[in-house]
């Protein structure tokens, strides 16, 4: 997982890490269900010790962006806990980036349209 900590020199590294990886998830580039880095794995990754990472775990643990599933991982929420007008807004941004993503793939709104009628049917068929 590629994660890049802001210099902040007021926030502590557990903080910014915990915000990196918000950040990932409301975007979209940590999908739901995706498996993330062990602890040591990724404190090896980016030079933090594991007890900071630990720290950011628990924090997004607490908010509802991630699950630990004990020896199984830790995994992206399938469901986000978010306020109600961040859902819609969040949803919107969603949106956008899957719509610029299709037409820089060169697909017509009508292409871009039934694919993602096709992944709602795929999701609620599972």
């Amino acid at each position: 997982m590629r994660i890049r900590l802001e210099a902040d020199d007021r926030a502590v590294a557990s903080d910014r890490l915990a915000a990196a990886i918000a950040g990932r998830i409301h975007r979209g580039s940590l999908g739901p269900g995706e498996r993330l880095p062990t602890v040591r794995a990724l404190a090896a990754e980016l030079g933090l010790a594991p007890n900071t990472v630990a720290k950011a775990y628990r924090k997004l643990e607490a908010d509802g962006m991630i699950e630990g599933h004990g020896r199984n991982g830790t995994f992206v929420a399938e469901r986000l806990a978010v306020r109600a007008p961040d859902r819609e807004r969040l949803l919107a941004e969603a949106a956008q980036a899957y719509s610029r993503r299709g037409t820089q793939l060169g697909f017509s709104d009508a292409e871009v349209r039934r694919a993602l009628l096709r992944a709602l049917r795929d999701r609620a068929s599972h």
